[in-house]
């Protein structure tokens, strides 16, 4: 049954992927890259779109349907065509990325073979072309690719190794190959203002970049906080929605908005070294997509799936890009393992015997959030997974009990590494780490060293735990006055506070902060004392003396990189700025206007 199925499938694949030959209808799309240093379109890459309402529209179902048909080397040449007819019409000045496969790539049959002849009568250049080798699992023999590369390469086409980090050889390829661009895989660049691990993925491919002298391009920028992070991290190109989205027509410059954000003059604070908490990091991390089913696909189909692919868990069941339900894979083999379930309800409805109230969330929540969810919940959830919407509500994909638990893991494991136990916030390593890459990039900031004065009086009349809540406090009251994305708070211990300010009311805001204190302040003493103003502690003598209400001292520093070597220096004139605020009794902060070494 199943054999007989496959047979009449790929008769009807051969005919669409026949007709779509013939007929050449296919519609080529062009994504702008974008380069990051100098604001400017640098060149397109080439997509390209099947008849529109068909299955064959997806990029992904073309070039599977061409493969399950033996079609590849016809439908890849014919897309080839059209992208590189409406590049020539178009008389664009930027380089064209085109998408060829290894195996295409290294045809030597004139009907298909990637030949001067081809751009000849349309009037481009080799230098305007730029290939990208995508598909580097598929690669069977290294060496003969390498040869046809560098034809390509003394001809004078442009290299670029597309999708580094999601096949098992593409690190080898590049090595082999050398291309003139590396294509990092959109997946290492979502989010990526929230996960160090990608961060230091991203940062470790530019680095072995820059020293084979080769670019790099970030696909999928989507948000201006993945821009401000992969800018900062000195990625030569940039590609996605953020900077436009594919288009019949070549786009020519970038909107006002993107110019700005380009343009801007200031360092992001990378992750990791903002507050280390679940918190922060959103579903979107965990996010796969998987091709979901309609109602119209029955039994038989979602049972086919999980055989074929043993590593596919769940598939989710949509209508109108909304979802419906999810199917689990241990569900769907319990019950056809027993008699005659296949053939009472194999060609029935895939909804039949769906999950109808899985649990669908959103993107933006947060990975805390849905670990208390879930473990609040159905514990099924673990297993079976979750579906995920996007912020239009639409179907995004979907994510698993494991990657979840993983991804927590990794956020407590980070935090323990890092961060203060007491509030979560950056520690001494992620401090001085941003103060050198703020020094680096020739940022202008200011410093400040936040101190509570009093404080150690406070602990030994009320205990630790009293003293845990009021540096808590300070911790919470200081991350509102550092709401500014560019600015940086962290915790060096005790009672020590650390701003890192780029905005520039950054006095207001010390000042908002030291006005705060000053009204919340006396809620921390018992009664008795908020009624004298203060407390009266022994000392280790037994005599005794008075301390007025807690408050805080600020030393701030106006540091120009030029006047400031490392974090040493700028730590060594933040303490002596501090020292002096606390001369003043009371609320203080006082300023360092010089801004150079002692």
């Amino acid at each position: 049954m199943d054999t007989t199925k496959l047979i009449l499938g790929n008769s009807l694949l051969i005919t669409d992927v026949s007709k779509i030959i013939q007929t050449r209808n296919l519609t080529a799309l062009f994504q702008p890259i974008i380069d990051l240093n100098n604001s400017v379109v640098f060149g397109h890459e080439a997509l390209i779109r099947g008849p529109v309402e068909t299955q064959l529209h997806s990029p992904l179902a073309l070039l599977e349907a061409a493969h399950l048909t033996n079609l590849t080397p016809q439908i890849e040449f014919l897309c080839r065509e059209v992208v590189l007819a409406e590049y020539a019409q178009s008389q664009n000045k930027n380089k064209l990325f085109v998408n060829i496969s290894p195996y295409c790539l290294q045809l030597n049959e004139s009907e298909f073979a990637f030949t001067l002849k081809q751009l000849d009568h349309l009037g481009v250049k080799p230098s305007d072309i730029v290939i990208e080798i995508t598909e580097g699992s598929s690669i069977k023999d290294f060496s003969q690719l390498t040869d046809v590369v560098n034809i390509y390469k003394a001809l004078g086409f442009g290299i670029a190794l597309d999708d580094l980090g999601e096949g098992f050889s593409s690190l080898r390829l590049w090595s082999e190959i050398a291309p003139d661009y590396v294509k990092i895989d959109k997946h290492f660049v979502s989010n990526i203002h929230n996960d160090p691990m990608k961060l230091e993925f991203v940062r470790a491919i530019n680095k072995i970049a820059s020293e084979l002298n080769c670019s790099t391009i970030a696909e999928g920028i989507e948000t201006r906080d993945e821009l401000a992070v992969i800018k900062d991290l000195k990625i030569n190109f940039g590609q996605g929605y953020l900077f436009g989205r594919p288009l019949p027509q070549f786009q020519q410059g970038l909107a006002d908005d993107v110019k700005v954000l380009l343009n801007r003059n200031s360092i992001s604070v990378f992750p990791g070294y903002s507050t280390v908490n679940s918190k922060q990091a959103t579903v979107s991390n965990l996010v796969v997509y998987q091709e979901p089913l309609t109602a119209s696909s029955s039994n038989d189909d979602v049972y086919f799936l999980f055989q074929q692919d043993a590593k596919l868990n769940s598939i989710p069941v949509v209508l109108q890009n909304k979802p419906i339900g999810l199917i689990s894979r241990y569900d769907t083999i319990n019950r056809f393992a027993r008699p005659f379930q296949r053939e009472l309800h194999g060609k029935k409805s895939c909804i039949e015997f769906m999950d109808k109230a899985p649990l669908i969330v959103t993107k933006s929540m947060t990975i805390n959030a849905l670990s208390e969810l879930i473990l609040n919940a159905n514990p099924q959830y673990l297993l079976n997974g979750f579906v995920v919407l996007d912020d239009e509500k639409h179907y995004l994909g979907v994510g698993n009990g494991h990657s979840l638990l993983r991804e927590v893991t990794n956020l407590q494991i980070h935090a323990a590494r890092y961060a203060n136990p007491l509030t979560l916030l950056p520690g001494n390593v992620p401090i001085n780490a941003h103060i050198d890459r703020l020094l680096e990039n020739e940022q202008p900031f200011v410093a400040c060293y936040c101190d509570l004065d009093n404080f150690k009086p406070f602990n030994d009349a009320y205990g630790y735990r009293r003293g845990d809540e009021l540096i808590q406090f300070v911790g919470h009251l200081l991350s509102n006055v550092a709401i500014d994305e560019r600015d940086f708070i962290g915790h060096i211990g005790g009672d020590d506070f650390i701003l890192l300010f780029q905005s520039e009311k950054w006095e207001q805001l010390c000042m908002d902060a030291l006005a705060t204190i000053t009204k919340v302040i006396p809620d921390f003493y018992d009664n008795n004392d908020v009624a004298i103003g203060g407390i009266n502690v022994e000392d280790r003598l037994g005599n005794k003396s008075f301390f007025p209400f807690g408050s805080m001292s600020i030393g701030a520093v106006k540091v120009l990189p030029e006047c400031f070597k490392s974090h040493h220096e700028v730590a060594g004139a933040m303490s002596r700025s501090k020292k002096e605020a606390k001369k003043t009794q009371g609320n203080s902060l006082f300023i360092d206007r010089r801004s150079k070494l002692k």
